[in-house]
């Protein structure tokens, strides 16, 4: 009897495996759908209304990735986190074939425009090295969500772009140098570990004025091999820039006065950054810059994911 219930242990998680049902699967070796993840994406109908999964064995694609506008409701499953790992390494200062530079957004490994996009278990990278700004993943595409995926990068790492662009990071990994997570999208990073490889700023948001969420950490942890206090929090990239963390762990990276000007005495009026009870030893809101904003019990009850994301944040949950 104790046989049959250890055959069924090793046997049962393979069969769940092989009831699930993908539309594609892409396997570098030849065994799948497709040897590529880009010819995945091309295959994908137009404007869908259903859901195409497409399945992502492991392996590592040297691939410089677009998920177009046309290519909506689109999910990429990977096998494994740590190897499947979709990468490109091309950096701001590289030339392209006209020999102009490519500029950060020309840098970016994978650009996701489709609305309804989601990824998990997958390891997004820009493997230039510290070579200036080099984005893995740049994303203008509306409600798109990562679950237990990676982003690897230095500087400019990750970059929600979009406007009106919402954003759903869960149990994320994001590591990085300067303004390694910035842009101009709604975005909320839900129990995430962000890494602070050298010194710099974790954030660099560009929120527009009228927008009235920018990035939101929850229940994350900012950590990192960085030297003690050799990080901000983050500066403004634009002057209306806003940043909260809720319950997060800072470590010993996070510099006391946690948030930068970037030099616009201006923009300490305009930007909006804010932390609440926040703890760990980068956590001292009492040696923070004036400007900044410790929230009250009740100012947090609006930086909920329902409240941020409105009738998609019930969805994304």
């Amino acid at each position: 009897m104790r046989r049959c219930i250890f055959i069924l242990i090793l046997v049962f998680p393979m069969f769940l495996q092989a009831q699930v049902k993908y539309d594609f699967t892409v396997a570098a070796d030849g065994t799948g759908t497709f040897r590529t993840v880009q010819e995945a994406i091309n295959a994908v109908p137009d404007f869908r209304k259903n859901q195409t999964t497409i399945y992502i064995r492991n392996g590592i694609y040297k691939e410089k990735l677009v998920l177009p506008t046309c290519k909506t409701n689109v999910k990429f499953v990977g096998e494994d986190v740590m190897k499947t790992i979709l990468t490109f390494d091309d950096f701001a200062q590289k030339k392209n074939r006209f020999g102009e530079e490519m500029g950060t957004t020309g840098s970016s490994s994978f650009f996701v425009f489709g609305d309804d996009f989601t990824a998990e278990n997958i390891t997004f990278e820009n493997s230039a090295g510290a070579v200036g700004q080099a984005v893995a993943v740049r994303i203008d595409g509306d409600r798109v969500t990562f679950r237990n995926c990676r982003f690897l990068g230095n500087q400019d790492t990750l970059y929600p772009h979009g406007e009106k662009s919402r954003q759903y990071y869960k149990d994320c990994y994001i590591e990085g140098t300067v303004d390694f997570i910035f842009g101009w999208s709604t975005a909320v990073f839900d129990g995430c570990t962000i890494f602070c490889k050298s010194n710099g700023y974790v954030t660099a948001a560009s929120t527009l004025q009228e927008t009235p969420y920018g990035f939101v950490f929850i229940n994350s942890k900012i950590t990192g091999s960085a030297a003690e206090g050799s990080f901000y929090l983050g500066r403004p990239w634009r002057p209306f820039a806003k940043t909260v963390f809720v319950n997060c762990y800072l470590d010993k990276q996070i510099k006391p006065e946690g948030w930068h000007n970037w030099d616009k005495k201006d923009a300490e009026k305009t930007a909006y950054y804010a932390e609440y009870k926040s703890k760990g030893p980068g956590a001292d809101d009492k040696a923070r810059v004036s400007w900044s904003h410790q929230l009250t019990d009740e100012e947090v009850k609006a930086f909920t994911v329902e409240k941020i994301f409105g009738d998609w944040g019930v969805v994304v949950r």
